[in-house]
């Protein structure tokens, strides 16, 4: 493992130190993505960001999507209303988690590496992580995955085949999650595309503070392609 500067090591399997005493949003490094650490981490508001070696954050500010007001661009709510997906949910994870891993980026390289994927497949067999996916025909042409506990989805990565596919499926995960009763949707950071929807940056503090009531709400079961309501 290569060391990093003041940043506690848990590769003897010591638990995550509190969230609020990451340098530069750095809170620990080493250890392995085990199902439990996963839960550990994202219950405390922390996440993994790289794999060699495992580093775990917890940005300050982060970037979270309102579930109460959902901004949805008028050009896209008409496509969203007309759309010609068929959307699911949950029905291929692994397809989406290794869609997001092959997306074309600005860098040549993806940080959803093999590690990532073990990791998270694991956890979507456990009934943490969970994806929503977009089909013409049988063909997958978009999708988002991400990690559930209580009312908290945190995003992870989204992947799309046809243009604006991934910001409709994006627009409909907000719906769907409001109406299960989520409400907190963590997306860690802004980008073009979440900022378009709404996409806001809050403290650490709050987000820590919003966790922890939303890991109080208890959600049911996500279902398999559970009816969507595109037009609300």
């Amino acid at each position: 493992m290569r060391p990093v500067a003041n940043v506690p090591s848990i590769d003897d399997g010591r638990a995550l130190p509190d969230a609020r005493t990451g340098l530069d949003g750095m809170v620990a490094v080493a250890g392995v993505m085990t199902v439990e650490r996963l839960v550990e981490a994202y219950r405390k508001g922390i996440f993994p960001w790289t794999s060699d070696p495992v580093t775990w954050w917890s940005p300050d500010p982060r970037a979270v999507l309102d579930l109460e007001t959902i901004h949805v661009p008028r050009r896209l709510g008409v496509e969203i209303r007309r759309h010609p997906y068929r959307v699911t949910f949950d029905a291929d994870f692994d397809a989406v988690i290794e869609a997001c891993a092959a997306a074309p980026r600005e860098e040549d390289s993806s940080w959803i590496t093999a590690e990532f994927l073990d990791a998270y497949k694991a956890l979507h067999r456990a009934g943490y992580a969970h994806s929503i996916e977009l089909w013409r025909g049988d063909v997958l042409v978009a999708g988002i995955y991400g990690v559930a506990m209580g009312g908290l989805f945190a995003g992870e990565s989204m992947f799309h085949r046809e243009t604006n596919a991934s910001k409709i499926a994006l627009v409909l995960l907000q719906r769907q999650l409001r109406e299960w009763g989520f409400v907190l949707f963590d997306t860690q950071v802004v980008t073009p595309v979440t900022e378009m929807l709404g996409a806001r940056w809050i403290s650490r503090a709050e987000y820590l503070e919003r966790l922890g009531r939303a890991l109080d709400v208890r959600i049911l079961p996500i279902p398999r392609n559970p009816r969507c309501h595109p037009t609300e």
